[in-house]
């Protein structure tokens, strides 16, 4: 990231001293002059150059020769899906703002303007280091184990027959070619697709003979179809040999213009990613179900915001769609290799050598709940914590799907934000309702990219007789609460599961995140009486022991910081760890500034966007950012306030964003039993701030370095450590298990 202070004095030294022969009687514009100044005294980094940070030490990975070749692909493809999103909400936001004439900046002082073209530069600069490695090292390493990407005019002759086979009969039917010009308009290509662009010209036979004067150029487009295989594999003596789909459809394009001639070399693949936000009006909504799907229909017409397109096409090519598209000269990125690279992951699924990839992760299950008959039965004795992936999943799906078939539970209240392709909670909640519980589930519709499929399940839902509710208008319902209500004995016992993440069994194996199960009654009356704000007309309760955004969860974050502050005022050991996705809220960042400069010590744990500048002298000197990067997506939140016995250790839903604090519905949970606030405090905290393997460490100019071990001290990789950590949970214990909670 660049240094802010560094060109802020540049800019003040430009405008306050002209260069030598260009001197004017006029004096620098005061107003000018204060604005520059304001910047500099701004110690905010930027929001989207921040994420861009993230999206580099993710391509640093790929980078990463101690991994296998094919898990080094799997980060380039994340790299470029991440970017993918990256334009489709981020810099098509900054480009609305830019139509709308919009002044307000954030709190770094950047204009959408100036965002804009800085994000041109880093964007540009990381897609052809991601494209390097791609070329330089992992193709090699892959082609030296027998794996190759090759071209069709480096087939075979056997490898030819079979790819003029394959088109004929696999591809070409599927094939539409769409002309250009006054009769056929541009196409409206959909987001994300890929494409071709063909130059043709008007073929004349002259005895008999076809020839091609270059007179009449015209112009066509041909659909990748997204149904077929991307990658196709040829038949080879020896290893794997793929051609892209794309590049066979180019070999035989000519197929779908009969009567003119192709250019070969005025043909290429592009991509074309557009602005993918909803604009959705609740208040002006009588059913937000169909309002959605309207604005679904229209978001594949949105506004395109970047164009790939192959190195190799003409500047003629490019400009001609680059003007369809209406897009700027810094919108298009030519790019020597693929367009789409997440899709080459297919090539691992392909391989089944394990020596390519990395190890299977196994998930474990604690012993105590493997061997108990009933996730009830363990949770009624005690709080129980798992930390997923290390920790298998299953019981959190166990816990619900047993509340279906349990004929002692009565009701089962729960929220979805986003849930796997075949869901076993849609099925087990479907399945409760079926067997005459009370069951509701507060779907969000509007959780992004994920509209469709949770549309999509909040009817197969409802018409299991499940009771849907979809959102409180205008908050986004992010928290992940599940509440049971059992009979046992003469009255009703609750039991709550809050999590980190998801209700996904399928990204639980990927993303770091915890789950924490508890049958305490003030816990349960929070989850209550949550639920009823979720699904009736209630206002926001008193709360016992959760803290509920938009209803006083950044107050809460806030008290907290504040009272590390005062004890550190008073020359009291004063701590504070927070590990979130991102930091962006400027009210949280000011307040760790004060709380730096009265002496709390301060590290903070961020895996993506981080807007807080540590390290500066006299603001936040006292405070250290750490970035984790590694196999498994850090995702879990977890906050530690305080020192020694006085720490207060709580669970979140929320990132400490002004989304998350005001527009979302988020939950912030205490962990009180000491087990499991020693568990968090010194594996899930400590390992990370140790890690001196895949941690990097933010400076104050923005720089993020890979974190060495210091003297002394051996080298750790914190995923790995959580691993082992893990295994001793399914191993029996070696003392009593906990007293029941009183």
């Amino acid at each position: 990231m660049d240094s802010q202070p560094s060109r802020v004095a540049a800019a003040l030294a430009a405008v306050a001293e002209p260069p030598e022969g260009e001197r004017s009687s006029v004096e620098p514009i005061p107003a000018v002059l204060e604005a520059v100044k304001e910047r500099e005294a701004r110690p905010f980094f930027n929001r989207e150059l921040s994420w861009l940070a993230f999206n580099e030490r993710v391509l640093e990975e790929a980078r990463d020769q101690t991994l296998p070749p094919y898990e080094r692909l799997k980060f380039l493809g994340i790299v470029s899906s991440n970017l993918d999103e990256f334009f489709m909400v981020r810099v098509a936001g900054l480009k609305q703002q830019l139509v709308n004439g919009v002044q307000e900046t954030p709190a770094d002082g950047l204009t959408a303007a100036e965002q804009l073209a800085r994000i041109s530069e880093r964007a540009h600069a990381m897609m052809a280091e991601e494209y390097r490695v791609l070329r330089e090292e992992v193709l090699p390493a892959l082609a030296a184990h027998g794996v190759q990407l090759t071209r069709p005019e480096l087939l075979s002759q056997e490898q030819k027959a079979f790819a003029r086979s394959y088109f004929t009969q696999n591809v070409f039917p599927a094939l539409t070619p769409l002309a250009i010009d006054p009769g056929h308009p541009f196409p409206h290509l959909k987001n994300k697709s890929l494409n071709l662009a063909v130059t043709v010209y008007r073929a004349e036979k002259r005895k008999g003979r076809r020839t091609a004067p270059p007179k009449e150029r015209l112009l066509a487009v041909v659909q990748v179809p997204a149904v077929l295989p991307r990658l196709v594999r040829l038949p080879s003596l020896f290893g794997q040999d793929y051609v892209l789909l794309e590049d066979l459809i180019c070999a035989h394009v000519a197929d779908l213009f009969p009567g003119y001639a192709v250019s070969k070399s005025d043909t290429a693949p592009f991509r074309v990613i557009r602005n993918w936000d909803l604009e959705v009006d609740e208040e002006e909504s009588e059913d937000l179900l169909s309002t959605i799907q309207q604005e679904l229909r229209r978001r594949d017409r949105g506004q395109a915001v970047r164009l790939t397109i192959a190195e190799n096409a003409s500047e003629d090519l490019t400009r001609q769609l680059s003007g369809a598209l209406k897009l700027d000269e810094q919108d298009v990125y030519r790019l020597p290799g693929p367009l789409q690279l997440s899709d080459l992951a297919q090539m691992a699924d392909l391989d089944g050598r394990p020596e390519l990839k990395v190890e299977p992760h196994l998930p474990v299950v604690p012993h105590e709940l493997k061997a108990a008959e009933s996730v009830f039965e363990v949770v009624a004795r005690h709080d129980v914590l798992l930390h997923h992936p290390y920790e298998s999943f299953e019981p959190v799906v166990r816990f619900v799907a047993e509340a279906a078939e349990d004929p002692n539970v009565l009701a089962i209240k729960q929220t979805l934000y986003r849930t796997s392709g075949d869901s076993p909670f849609i099925q087990a909640l479907s399945r409760a309702a079926e067997n005459g519980k009370q069951v509701t589930c507060v779907v969000e519709i509007l959780a992004r990219f994920d509209e469709t499929n949770n549309i999509a399940w909040a009817r197969r839902l409802q018409e299991n007789g499940v009771h849907v509710v979809y959102r409180v208008p205008g908050y986004k319902t992010h928290a992940k609460v599940a509440l049971v209500v059992r009979r046992e004995g003469s009255g009703l016992k609750r039991y709550v599961h809050l999590g980190t993440g998801n209700y996904n069994p399928t990204t639980a194996r990927a993303y770091t995140d915890l789950s924490f199960f508890s049958a305490r009654d003030d816990l349960a009356d929070d989850a209550t009486a949550l639920f009823n704000l979720l699904t009736g007309y209630a206002e926001p309760p008193a709360w016992k022991k959760l803290a509920v955004a938009p209803y006083g969860l950044q107050e809460r974050i806030l008290s907290l910081i504040e009272r590390e502050a005062d004890r550190a005022k008073k020359g009291e050991a004063a701590r504070i760890v927070a590990k979130v996705n991102s930091i962006t809220e400027p009210t949280v960042i000011r307040a760790l500034y004060r709380a730096s400069q009265a002496g709390v010590s301060i590290d903070l744990i961020v895996r993506g966007i981080c807007c807080l500048q540590p390290g500066v002298a006299g603001l936040s000197e006292n405070i250290r950012v750490t970035s984790v990067v590694d196999r498994f997506l850090e995702h879990s939140r977890v906050f530690a306030f305080g020192a020694g016995e006085r720490c207060e250790v709580f669970l979140s839903s929320a990132d400490w964003m002004h989304r998350n604090f005001q527009r979302r519905i988020e939950v912030l949970c205490p962990v009180e039993e000491r087990a499991l606030k020693a568990r968090l405090c010194d594996e899930v905290l400590a390992l990370a701030l140790h890690d001196s393997v895949k941690a990097r460490r933010l400076g104050p100019e923005g720089r993020y370095r890979l974190r060495a071990p210091e003297e002394g001290e051996t080298a750790l990789r914190s995923q790995m450590a959580l691993v082992e950590a893990a295994k001793k949970t399914a191993e029996p214990p070696a003392e009593p298990l906990l007293r029941p909670v009183s």
